[in-house]
């Protein structure tokens, strides 16, 4: 997996101080994308320990709430595969300390949870340590800058912890 770029101390994507990973690939390809290089699979640099480590060196500082991880696609299948090892180290790591944040251009319940091109075996490994889910494309005719963490009114912010307790979103 290829990776476009790093924030260590973002604020727009997600709640509190973040680090944001955005991965490169997708196949979305939504109309008005503010990241439209990050299409290619190719782009930016290979995702390896040191990104690793230069990540969890900035979730090692207090302030920081938690990592969001954007794109490109983060659900593309190859990039789905990659992440859950990462993942799995983040929160054998940090533990709840961290929150995740995905951001998805899939929808939960359709593409996701639902047979698809989108869901594969790690699928419901990489969802189970997701916090807050961003899904749904962005779509143009319904962008709205008003919407915090969010580029169109279609696009959902989902508390999947909540709801793995059976709690509403």
């Amino acid at each position: 997996m290829n990776y476009a770029s790093i924030r260590t101390c973002d604020i727009a994507n997600g709640e509190g101080v973040r680090v944001s990973l955005f991965v490169s690939g997708c196949t979305h390809r939504c109309k008005g994308c503010f990241n439209p290089d990050q299409w290619d699979f190719a782009y930016g640099k290979p995702f390896d320990a040191g990104t690793e480590a230069e990540i969890f060196a900035a979730l090692d500082k207090g302030f920081i709430s938690g990592l969001t991880i954007l794109g490109g696609e983060p659900m593309e299948p190859e990039n789905q595969r990659a992440l859950v090892p990462f993942l799995r180290r983040m929160r054998r790591r940090f533990g709840d300390a961290r929150n995740l944040w995905v951001y998805t251009g899939c929808v939960l319940e359709t593409e996701l949870e639902a047979d698809s091109h989108w869901r594969t075996e790690v699928t419901d490994e990489f969802l189970s340590m997701v916090d807050v889910l961003v899904d749904g494309p962005f779509v143009e005719s319904l962008k709205d800058i008003s919407l915090r963490f969010r580029g169109s009114s279609n696009q959902r912010i989902i508390d999947m912890a909540a709801r793995r307790r059976g709690l509403a979103s």
